[in-house]
């Protein structure tokens, strides 16, 4: 698709495009609102259930998050259209640091 024209100088192969491409964009939002409710409930029917242990809800819930965030980010912000390399990349390394943070403080305090 990044071949195509953006501005064919005919509205109603523009217009059709536009259509095609909104009917694609909120195929991918419906997906993604659907998994992450599927998430939210399964992160419930977890906690909610007595036969796991706290050492497995805890990391579980977390990694559920963590899959929503992408789905957050990569869908209802348009992080997956072009033209966002920059606010990814500053992203990318804000997480990268913050993860290199965390982990060196826990090192200290726990060796």
């Amino acid at each position: 698709m990044t071949n195509e024209q953006l501005n064919s100088g005919n509205p109603r192969v523009d217009i059709e495009y536009r259509r095609r491409k909104n009917a694609e964009e909120m195929k991918h939002h419906i997906i993604s609102f659907a998994l992450m409710i599927f998430l939210t409930l399964v992160a419930f029917i977890a906690v909610g259930y007595e036969g796991f242990s706290g050492w497995f809800i805890i990391p579980f819930i977390l990694i559920l998050a963590g899959v929503q965030v992408i789905f957050q980010l990569y869908y209802f912000m348009h992080m997956s259209n072009d033209g966002h390399e920059g606010p990814k990349l500053f992203m990318y390394t804000g997480m990268l640091i913050a993860f290199v943070t965390i982990l060196t403080y826990t090192t200290i305090i726990w060796w």
